[in-house]
């Protein structure tokens, strides 16, 4: 099954509560102490925010228990969640990149290679 990885879920691995800190912490990259302090502050603040964290609470699904592979997946799915632009331009420049460097081995490999340059020149 495919879960979505761009979707907000509750934490409860990390969780105190409910798991709803957790997983804005988890959704955003932010620090999970920092999302919890927010939390307080706006309880004091405002009061609407102790309703609105148990309605999350019910309304969230659980993170899946597997839900990303290693450190580095979990970074690069909030990296997607936080700016879904920056990361397709990244991934079109590594892209490119990889496409320059492919370009480069060919070029190198073709000319080191008198039979396999006549072979590609024929079939043009």
């Amino acid at each position: 099954m495919n879960t979505p990885r761009t979707t907000l879920y509750r934490d409860k691995q990390n969780a105190k509560l409910m798991g709803v800190c957790s997983g804005i912490a988890d959704y955003t990259g932010v620090d999970v102490l920092w999302v919890r302090l927010a939390l307080i502050i706006l309880v004091f603040a405002t009061g609407f925010a102790l309703p609105a964290y148990f309605v999350a609470g019910i309304l969230l699904n659980k993170k899946p228990p597997h839900l990303y592979v290693d450190h580095d997946e979990t970074r690069y799915w909030q990296g997607v969640r936080q700016n879904p632009k920056r990361t397709a331009r990244e991934i079109r420049a590594k892209m490119k990149d990889v496409d320059r460097r492919l370009a480069e081995v060919e070029t190198f490999y073709v000319s080191s290679n008198p039979r396999l340059n006549a072979e590609i020149e024929r079939l043009r």
